[in-house]
């Protein structure tokens, strides 16, 4: 059963950098572009609540049950981010597997905001566990490059700027080691006008004029000074969602008139940092009312990887040395750790040796969480520092080794993506996956017909709705959409006194 969905977020700060100082008591404040951590009456910076997050947004966590089935369903052991509860929250993942037990395929769709010409280790998370999921399902996979996006909500970057930094983050991705057969990647400013985003558009435009104002300001925290195309980009990152955006990676002709409403009943599964939520509540709350409507995507979230300076930071492509980046130089990865990675042991060796450190708040130790897949080691090497018999130096060393091979490695990789890799991903063309192989795939073959798109509703499951379900829920979307309205109607003011 699809769990509740939450009311529209209050105003939102847009406040520039996640590491900036705050005097005072202050929550928490999560949004797309921006992450602000909690702070107490001393000004101090607090650890992100992420159980907190789950409740304001009535998510899923994730939970033992949950992973025991996705290994029965998927026969494979669910990723270490997943056991340590690095990913930690959902929306009907739970149907997801029921789609792959049933129908063998679905979806899978992630993205990035493109706003510096290199990525660090925190914006890989997302894509190495992408990278996973498409291995485990072998299903297609779309990546969006939102240069208009950032050009958009992020001042001082020109659109000179953001497209060539979506250039070199596509091919920092494609280093990540996706499958070219089964793997899409498109810049929304070259996608949109190159003739194959046609039936993106017309999602978008429909998308569009489902979606007031008041919503969206309700959802984001707009205001009157917010610009007109920030104000219309949820629906182009909400579409992304949609299979129907994309024929041809299914061997359908992107040129056809009328979009294909099989391919709109295709699931979706969207693994993404918490603060992405907000785009994709608004997409649930509102895909079952397109003309071919969609199921509500599901989604996984990641938490964030912690900064170097510890508690309530978030890796930042405004401070070089919150972040460990991609093209760091094994010098600059172990100056930055030795120098700025917060540590949970004691002031001194004897103290430590005395006391023991606290491996919950050292950064070096959670970095090495992340990519330790060894859980007993991991178990080990936390046990040795509580009681301090690893110190302080040899936690830090150990994050080093780790570091710097992991960006070695992806250093390697990045190498070897020559333009011709690079123009293969970037290609639209129809892609090859098998799915899950205990069900028989089905092709998608025959086009839908606008005009009679109202006569061909679709519920959830992807089946025509009778007549009398057609009704009813049109009569429960006008009562929602009413409802949304006043809501945050009531939220924008309240957020302008």
């Amino acid at each position: 059963m699809t769990e509740p969905e939450p009311p529209a977020v209050a105003k939102l700060s847009l406040a520039e950098t996640a590491t900036e100082p705050v005097k005072g008591k202050k929550e928490q404040e999560i949004n797309p572009w921006d992450v602000q951590a909690a702070t107490d009456e001393q000004g101090n910076v607090l650890e992100f609540d992420y159980h907190a997050i789950s409740q304001k947004w009535a998510t899923k966590l994730i939970d033992d049950e949950l992973l025991a089935r996705f290994e029965r369903v998927t026969g494979h052991k669910p990723h270490r981010w997943l056991r340590r509860r690095l990913f930690f929250s959902h929306r009907d993942l739970e149907q997801i597997l029921d789609t792959y037990e049933k129908e063998g395929t679905f979806l899978l769709y992630t993205g990035r905001g493109p706003s510096s010409d290199s990525m660090h280790i925190g914006h890989t998370i997302p894509f190495e566990f992408t990278k996973w999921l498409q291995d485990v399902f072998d299903v297609p996979l779309v990546i969006m490059l939102t240069d208009d996006e950032k050009f958009l909500f992020k001042k001082g970057l020109t659109l000179k700027q953001v497209r060539a930094f979506a250039r070199q983050n596509a091919r920092d991705i494609i280093a990540i080691g996706f499958d070219p057969k089964k793997t899409f990647i498109y810049i929304d400013s070259d996608f949109f006008y190159d003739g194959y985003g046609k039936h993106f558009m017309h999602n978008v435009r429909e998308f569009e004029h489902l979606i007031t104002n008041n919503q969206v300001r309700g959802a984001f925290g707009f205001d009157g000074s917010t610009n007109v195309g920030s104000n219309s980009f949820p629906a182009v990152q909400c579409v992304a969602a949609f299979a129907s955006s994309y024929p041809f990676i299914f061997g359908l002709d992107h040129k056809a008139e009328d979009r294909y409403a099989k391919l709109a009943a295709i699931p979706c599964l969207i693994p993404c940092a918490i603060d992405q939520d907000p785009y994709f509540r608004i997409l649930r709350e509102n895909c079952s009312r397109m003309p071919l409507p969609s199921p509500k995507p599901a989604l996984i979230h990641s938490k964030f990887l912690t900064a170097l300076q510890g508690a309530g930071g978030k890796m930042s492509a405004s401070d070089p040395n919150s972040a460990i980046y991609m093209s760091d130089t094994p010098n600059q990865i172990k100056k930055k750790i030795n120098s700025h990675a917060f540590s949970g042991g004691q002031e001194t060796k004897e103290l430590h040796e005395e006391l023991g450190g606290n491996p919950d708040i050292d950064v070096p130790y959670q970095y090495i969480a992340y990519f330790e897949d060894d859980d007993e080691r991991l178990v080990q090497l936390a046990e040795g520092y509580r009681k301090g018999t690893v110190l302080t130096g040899e936690m830090k060393k150990q994050c080093v080794e780790m570091m710097q091979a992991y960006v070695k490695r992806f250093q390697e990789a990045r190498a070897k993506v020559t333009d011709e890799i690079y123009e293969e991903f970037l290609r639209p063309r129809k892609l090859e996956w098998a799915g899950n192989p205990k069900v028989e795939r089905k092709e998608v073959t025959e086009p839908a017909k606008e005009g009679a798109a109202e006569g061909a509703k679709m519920g959830e499951d992807g089946k025509p709705l009778t007549k009398n379900q057609l009704k009813k829920l049109l009569k429960e979307q006008e009562t929602e959409r009413k409802k949304q309205e006043k809501a945050a109607a009531k939220a924008a003011k309240e957020a302008a006194q």
